[in-house]
């Protein structure tokens, strides 16, 4: 096996964990002895290469993590696949100087990058780029389109035939106020909360998330958009008036930040997941990676952090100033330190959701008029609540907008779907969730048991990627619950290196330690099959708590067919 692989070669189009502006960075795993000796290798190949292509002044940075580097360097914009190929070079050369190989030859190899970097280099759009930061406004490139102002002050260009900087009609061209929401979980609710607070104000929401793109609440694309090209897609649509953008992890370190100012950046928490992508071994990490998109703002008031998440707390006492606060405890001493200083935070006193600016606090909303919170049993949603209120008074909205909006989101699987989506079947409660993670297991469960219920059901599974400790703490914190059945799913498409019923056997395994009563789990080969299971042994006054990671359209228009042909425990479960 080779002792130095390189796992990736990209581009980084914004802010980044490596460098404040573009950059082209390589991936290698090897071992932590060779780890210093590539890096610094590395180095002097890349200077000396970037000096031979006319880049001398561009910016090295690296990163080490257990068994891997991120090496990486500043670029211009309009060469950034160019970039990659010196970084390319540069690596190769460094592993062959450390295996003490020949090097390749070096005169040939510059030839070769100064020409793809004069096929790529583009100075129409760096002249773009310069006119639009002259005149204030933000400009957005890719690789077919260049754009200029945001929202319904964009205009968009294809990169190969754009207009001369003095062609442009500047008067009509502006931006629009942009929220960033990051963490790891809550992003999508908080967005589309913040997106109904703002067309409850009369403005036209556009977002992004890890469902797809909405503008004025219409679906512009389907599917993962968390990332740049879902922000683009927000920021260059002309109907866009405020935009709120899911700024996801991955994103962030495959591409970097999809814009370098914003207006408001939400961080809901910090917590295990996605551990071992792209050297992300750590809680410590994974908080850098997320807190890059505070660089967009220009004021520590302009940060909405969550007081009950202590990494949160920790980076806050670094910053120039207080951030806006949340949390679920009044008392909260980050909370109550605002409140006291006149800053902006806004709480939850058991009843109704507070919000503290300049010194005025106001009651916004009772819990019980705002659906997705269950009345107050689903706290994450509270918490989740109260990011968006925070963020709302950021593009100054007012208490009443912020009332209206949250009171007039449902949370249906059309509104928000997989996000804690109640059907009410016959007298069964079903909940379908998205949780995936330790720190969402625990919302989760903590709703669960806070809602009355005769007999509670959970659908446990988890995608292969996770560690086994991960997997077997998932069947720990469910039954911690006080579950009375566990219905275990297969989840095919999402093995990610395992074999099929290698999952289900850890979280069986677990369970069957924790001394569960004979027969109270089951397995099933999918979702779909997995709530209908559930829904086969449910009878009215049960709790059915269906996590769905997999096939969530297959198991929300199961639910919806139910529920609109008014089931009831005991119907048959099938189509007639």
């Amino acid at each position: 096996m080779n002792p130095v692989e390189v796992v990736d070669s990209r581009r980084l189009t914004g802010p980044s964990l490596l460098a404040e502006r573009p950059a082209a960075v390589v991936d290698v795993a090897c071992s932590d002895d060779l780890s210093g000796s590539i890096e610094a290798t590395w180095r002097e190949e890349a200077s000396r290469m970037l000096a031979a292509v006319g880049w001398p002044d561009e910016v090295l940075a690296s990163r080490a993590f257990p068994g891997g580097l991120s090496l990486a360097f500043t670029a211009p914009i309009d060469a950034l696949f160019a970039a990659t190929e010196v970084n390319d070079w540069a690596i190769d050369a460094a592993v062959a100087r450390v295996a003490g190989e020949p090097a390749p030859d070096f005169e040939p190899a510059a030839e070769r990058l100064r020409g793809l970097i004069g096929e790529e280099e583009n100075p129409a759009l760096l002249r773009l780029r310069d006119a639009a930061a002259a005149r204030g406004v933000r400009f957005l490139s890719d690789e077919d389109h260049a754009s200029v102002g945001l929202g319904s002050g964009a205009r968009v260009f294809f990169v190969g035939d754009l207009p001369a900087p003095d062609a442009i009609e500047w008067d009509a061209i502006h931006d629009v106020p942009v929220a960033l929401v990051t963490g790891t979980n809550g992003k999508s609710t908080t967005v589309r909360l913040l997106a109904s607070i703002v067309s409850a104000s009369g403005r036209v929401p556009g977002f992004s998330s890890t469902d797809g793109v909405v503008v004025g609440g219409a679906a512009v694309r389907e599917g993962d958009y968390s990332g740049p090209e879902g922000a683009r897609h927000v920021l260059r649509n002309e109907k866009t008036e405020i935009a709120i953008l899911e700024t996801a992890r991955g994103g962030l370190l495959r591409r970097g930040l999809a814009v370098d100012r914003a207006d408001v950046v939400v961080v809901t928490n910090i917590a295990e997941d996605h551990l071992g992508d792209f050297g992300l071994g750590d809680l410590a990490t994974l908080a850098r990676i997320k807190l890059v998109t505070t660089r967009a703002v220009e004021s520590p008031a302009h940060l909405v952090f969550n007081a009950e998440d202590p990494i949160l707390v920790r980076h806050a006492a670094e910053l120039p100033g207080p951030p806006a606060w949340f949390a679920l405890d009044a008392e909260n001493a980050s909370v109550r330190a605002a409140r006291e200083a006149g800053s902006a935070a806004a709480w939850f006193d058991g009843r109704a959701l507070w919000l503290a600016e300049g010194g005025t606090e106001t009651e916004v909303v009772a819990v019980e008029d705002v659906p997705i919170a269950l009345g107050g049993a689903a706290r994450h949603n509270v918490a989740n609540a109260l990011a968006a209120l925070l963020a709302a008074a950021r593009l100054g909205r007012s208490p009443e907008e912020m009332a209206a909006g949250l009171g007039g989101f449902a949370g249906s699987p059309e509104e928000n779907p997989g996000r804690a989506n109640v059907f009410d079947l016959g007298g069964v409660k079903a909940v379908v969730d998205y949780a995936h993670n330790p720190h969402g297991y625990r919302a989760l469960f903590a709703t669960a048991a806070a809602i009355p219920a005769k007999r509670r059901l959970v659908v446990l599974g988890q995608a292969g990627d996770r560690p086994d400790d991960a997997i077997r703490e998932l069947a720990r914190v469910a039954w911690s619950a006080g579950l009375d059945r566990v219905v275990v799913k297969e989840m095919g498409t999402l093995l990610r290196g395992r074999e099929r019923g290698e999952v289900p056997a850890l979280i069986e395994a677990e369970l069957e330690a924790l001394d569960l009563p004979a027969g109270a789990v089951s397995r099933a080969e999918d979702e779909v099959d997995a709530v209908r299971q559930a829904l086969a042994w449910a009878t009215e006054g049960d709790l059915l708590f269906l996590l769905t990671h997999e096939d969530r359209p297959g198991v929300l228009a199961l639910l919806s067919r139910l529920h609109r042909d008014g089931w009831r425990p005991g119907d048959p479960i099938d189509d007639p």
